[in-house]
């Protein structure tokens, strides 16, 4: 198989906005899926052409807190209420003899795909970095995307040997450094060609360094904002593929920035605050788990307002 055979299975679906859901969690603290269920169908009810895939159980769905049960049923529900509309990714992470077993959940669960988060705590060198990721690539026959953040920080050299796996078809970043992110670029061009990758922008809310990302060669991103107001994270992306940069510099001005400027009020907020947005919206899916905390009330007061501020923008 081709590098480019395997990108047509999963990241030649992957054009649009992303969507990462958050996990829905009961006042007894278990999975409600249930709740969860919801969340997933008013997204994927809202979405168009436009909508690329549903990532389950990932950062913003607080992969970290989920026993493997837990998970295996988040992700066999995603793919429920996609119902094949749009891809399912599933996230996997730890070291490669836990990550193995969330490989195989997802894949009994019908995963379309994996998104593949830093192993636990360690950082290994360059090398260490390739054996493990060929290792999880090796696990099933699901394309997978390397998101590079934290403590699994890759070269150019890395991340082109990584691209030769027939099912490494992406490559995610949120670590923000633009110069590596275009090195990187150039490097697996250079090795394999155009379009031996997919990359995307996945720093914590994307919007505002699209352009930027976009300048080095990685054009695709995913939206937080689009879990509890799709209306607007659509509005952005619409005016973000079309190039209009008025609408876009509105938008970054009049929601973003203010919104980010909220979200660095508070130790986790890049999830919980997200999760209030979703209940402000009418889903109770309760509260984080820890180590992960909610939000302070103002704040939650304050993001109200600028979800109705956003929208008066669009």
């Amino acid at each position: 198989m081709t590098i480019n055979d395997s990108a047509s299975r999963l990241a030649g679906r992957l054009d649009g906005l992303l969507f990462f859901p958050v996990t829905a969690f009961g006042p007894d603290g278990g999975v409600d899926l249930d709740a969860y269920r919801r969340h997933l169908a008013s997204r994927l009810s809202a979405r168009d052409d436009a909508l690329g895939a549903v990532f389950a159980c990932c950062g913003t769905g607080e992969f970290f807190s989920l026993g493997v049960e837990e998970y295996a049923e988040c992700v066999r529900v995603a793919v429920e209420e996609a119902a094949g509309r749009v891809p399912v990714v599933a996230g996997v992470g730890y070291g490669a003899a836990l990550a193995t077993q969330f490989v195989r959940a997802a894949v009994a669960a019908g995963a379309d795909g994996l998104l593949v988060m830093p192993p636990y705590l360690v950082e290994g060198g360059q090398a260490g970095l390739r054996e493990h990721y060929r290792r999880l690539a090796d696990a099933s026959e699901l394309d997978m995307i390397i998101y590079q953040r934290d403590n699994a920080v890759f070269t150019p050299d890395t991340v082109a040997d990584l691209a030769a796996h027939s099912r490494i078809v992406g490559f995610k970043d949120g670590r923000g450094d633009l110069d590596l992110m275009r090195r990187i670029v150039g490097a697996v061009r250079q090795r394999h060609g155009e379009d031996a990758l997919l990359y995307f922008n996945g720093m914590p809310t994307a919007e505002m360094t699209s352009q930027a990302y976009r300048a080095v060669g990685v054009p695709a991103y995913s939206s937080a904002v689009y879990c509890f107001a799709p209306d607007l994270a659509m509005a952005y992306y619409r005016a973000y593929r079309g190039g209009d940069e008025a609408t876009v510099n509105r938008l970054l001005d009049g929601f973003w920035r203010p919104y980010v400027q909220l979200r660095q009020a508070g130790q986790g907020y890049a999830v919980s605050l997200v999760k209030a947005g979703v209940r402000l919206e009418g889903v109770d899916v309760g509260p984080v788990r820890p180590p992960l905390s909610e939000p302070e009330p103002e704040h939650v007061s304050r993001l109200a307002e600028l979800i109705a501020a956003g929208r008066e923008l669009i």
